[in-house]
């Protein structure tokens, strides 16, 4: 029976999250596989049993449990965020000839920056949100000259982090520099984006051995001001699949969201977020670990397309694991 892997943890403040993903992942795995969670902690690599955590080596992928050393033959990484999501864990498992099945590390390190991947996209003749970049804290423009550039509102954000932290959307003038000073906590680069006003939807893609499946869009109305992380974790949102869009629009984004799976060389799952601007979709951040746990949006995406979370899987290990 083939040994899996799925790599979670790791170092950034979505740890929690990344392994209640990689737990539902788990729980819900096809048939005909031995599947090992393996906790990622800036103290070392474990795998995780219950509520034990053994030691794992991560020169050999293997660990031992009762005398019987187990030897892991496939990993899926569900990091959220660092060292995971940004592709370096898939590069070291490169390096050791461990196959995996997740987007590979130029891909994840591209698309992992919010700036940089909306730059390439913008390359391609895709439509992003017009925006500004910061690489240094101690040299900000002043408030001014950015409204000036982008107008009020503006969304702050760290252009490496995920699950909203460090997000803020601001109205007035004299916010902007202390929002720019809580984005650059949580990454080492800082965009500003305009605000655009529309319909916010998201689009998972995955490639099936029948080529690439976008699944149903959802909608997402958010009770705060934006789909922050009290939005997203604990409830104040509502997320409708499918999207209260019309079909045109629908396959339009659905199409839009494969063109980049297949410009960006993704593999596994990926979700393109948009907010949709008098019938334009603008695109708003590629995802190559969405989140996964059970208040998750892929998971519903899936439920609504009329598959299991376990054919859903079993559908990604057939296309991607040769």
């Amino acid at each position: 029976m083939k040994k899996v892997a799925i790599i979670c943890g790791g170092f950034s403040s979505e740890f929690d999250i990344s392994i209640k993903s990689a737990i539902n992942i788990q729980s819900n795995f096809p048939e005909g596989y031995d599947v090992h969670l393996i906790l990622l902690k800036k103290e070392g690599w474990f795998a995780k049993i219950g509520d034990k955590e053994i030691p794992f080596d991560e020169k050999k992928m293997s660990f031992s449990i009762d005398d019987l050393i187990i030897k892991i033959d496939l990993v899926i990484v569900y990091i959220h965020g660092d060292p995971g999501e940004n592709g370096k864990i898939q590069a070291y498992l490169e390096m050791i000839d461990m196959p995996y099945v997740n987007s590979g590390p130029l891909a994840s390190q591209l698309s992992f920056d919010k700036w940089y991947c909306n730059q390439f996209l913008k390359g391609f003749g895709f439509n992003v949100a017009k925006s500004i970049y910061w690489t240094d804290e101690s040299d900000i423009p002043s408030n001014t000259s950015i409204v000036k550039q982008l107008g009020l509102p503006v969304f702050v954000k760290p252009c490496d982090s995920g699950s909203s932290y460090g997000i803020s959307k601001v109205a007035k003038e004299e916010d902007i520099k202390e929002a720019i000073k809580e984005a650059f906590k949580e990454g080492e680069t800082v965009i500003i984006e305009s605000f655009l006003d529309g319909i916010e939807v998201t689009c998972g893609v995955y490639r099936s051995k029948n080529g690439l499946i976008a699944l149903p869009l959802t909608e997402i109305v958010s009770e705060n001001d934006f789909f922050d992380f009290e939005a997203k974790y604990k409830g104040l949102s509502e997320e409708i699949t499918p999207a209260r869009i019309s079909d045109e629009i629908t396959l339009k984004i659905q199409q839009i969201s494969k063109d980049i799976y297949r410009l960006l060389q993704l593999k596994s799952i990926s979700r393109v977020d948009f907010i949709i601007v008098d019938g334009l979709p603008v695109i708003i951040e590629v995802n190559t670990t969405p989140g996964f746990s059970n208040e998750s949006i892929v998971p519903k995406m899936i439920k609504a397309s009329g598959r299991s979370i376990r054919e859903f899987w079993g559908e990604i290990l057939e296309a991607e694991v040769s």
